[in-house]
């Protein structure tokens, strides 16, 4: 199948391997690109890899005594390698992390503030804050309001309002529809939407593949630390076994969710 478009890519990983506690293998050779202003999706199961992957790109891997043993990442044709997350914050890279994880105790501008902490200057700080306040006019409304009395799909806006404040290049999300009721998860999408038509690109990382796959132009299926399966976003909403295993359509148009699906023979095509 044909790559995104790698004129321009932002984000490259090559060959990439990662290992936790010196034994356990977990990213056994992935590559994949973002191209700059594109969104991609990382579709798989819990324990594929997904999270791992965002670990090594942002530099998150040594405090969960997880290391690279093979492969590069590379942001606009600058190495990673080596570097520590808050200098990775500093190329243009935020991540918004599962489970959303905001300051509880403080308010709403003062999580937004404490994102913002690579602003040169204050009057950068507050252009990023006001960015923040039109993109989510709910927080706005609630600035002064304490994080942890949010609703879940309000604390979602805060922790993708904060990643925002770096005034990132890419965006990296993990999970972010997580535990969210439908009609939420369709607000997500939407600011998911406008955060890409502000320029930013963005890797979206989600078992709900259907959301992913509205938003994405490309997308990567990850299996056991590797990638099985890549293609445009249409042609693998259209896939008989991304149907069956990633948007829960069965035969007959029975409704399965992979999660339910203990064992299965894949097919040669996605072990290739």
């Amino acid at each position: 199948m044909p790559a995104p478009s790698v004129e321009h890519p932002l984000l490259t990983v090559r060959n990439l391997e990662v290992v936790y506690s010196d034994v356990i293998l977990v990213l056994r050779g992935v590559s994949l690109t973002v191209p700059s202003g594109g969104i991609v999706a990382l579709l798989g199961a819990n324990g594929a890899g997904k999270t791992t992957l965002l670990r090594a790109v942002t530099g998150l891997l040594p405090i969960h005594r997880g290391r690279v043993t093979k492969g590069s990442v590379t942001v606009a044709g600058e190495a990673l390698d080596g570097l520590d997350a808050p200098a990775i914050v500093r190329h243009g890279v935020a991540q918004v992390m599962e489970g959303r994880r905001v300051f509880q105790e403080l308010t709403v501008e003062e999580n937004l503030r404490a994102g913002g902490f690579t602003a040169p200057t204050r009057a950068a700080l507050r252009r990023s804050l006001d960015r923040a306040f039109a993109l989510f006019p709910k927080l706005a409304e609630r600035r002064g309001q304490v994080a942890g009395y949010l609703s879940g799909g309000e604390q979602q806006m805060l922790a993708i309002g904060r990643a925002l404040m770096t005034e990132p290049r890419l965006l990296l999300l993990d999970e972010p529809s997580l535990g969210l009721a439908p009609r939420i998860v369709e607000e997500v999408r939407e600011l998911l939407l406008a955060i890409h038509r502000e320029g930013t690109s963005v890797l979206l990382v989600e078992q709900n593949a259907a959301m992913a796959l509205s938003v994405a132009s490309y997308a990567y299926v990850l299996e056991h630390g590797k990638v099985v399966r890549d293609g445009s976003a249409e042609s693998l909403a259209r896939d008989k076994d991304v149907q069956e295993f990633y948007l829960g359509g069965g035969a007959g148009g029975e409704r399965r969710s992979y999660r339910d699906v203990k064992t299965y023979r894949r097919k040669k095509r996605w072990s290739a």
